[in-house]
């Protein structure tokens, strides 16, 4: 029988991590991206108009019905995992996420196999260029070629 926990060093590490998606949500507009060698999707969260929800004591992060963070106890100390759409990302620690700030606002991107799912949180709206833009903030720590990811610049 497998037991689960959560170990002291998963829960400063991975609250922390929690702690810094929150203060993403604080701004105004943050654009949520998935990208694979195959394409991108993007989706734009006004925070005015979707609830956000941080509920500290259980360590979890909810947006409106479509966007849901929490760390979580596993058989390897802690896991911090995201919802959104269909995706289901599981971080277990240092090397699966990057911190990436621009001119433009801040960005924590969490990678899982050949996939980064980018959580940008953007000091206006953008209007033009949204895709260039985000792929742009995704490429200043993830690197495709020939369909895979063959470089991920992790912050810790």
């Amino acid at each position: 029988m497998a037991v689960s926990n959560l170990d002291m060093h998963a829960l400063f590490v991975l609250g922390d991590l929690r702690a810094k998606l929150v203060k993403q949500f604080q701004s105004r507009f943050v654009y949520i991206t998935e990208q694979t060698a195959e394409g991108i999707y993007v989706a734009e969260i006004d925070t005015e108009s979707a609830l956000v929800v941080d509920d500290k004591p259980r360590l979890e992060l909810k947006v409106g019905d479509h966007f849901r963070a929490a760390v979580l106890p596993s058989r390897e100390g802690g896991k911090f995992e995201l919802r959104f759409r269909d995706i289901k990302l599981t971080v277990y620690g240092l090397g699966d996420y990057a911190f990436v700030t621009t001119p433009g606002g801040h960005a924590i991107l969490f990678k899982e196999g050949h996939s980064v799912l980018t959580v940008f949180a953007a000091n206006e709206q953008l209007h033009e260029g949204l895709t260039k833009t985000l792929k742009a903030v995704t490429a200043k720590a993830a690197k495709w070629r020939k369909g895979e990811l063959v470089t991920f610049k992790a912050s810790e």
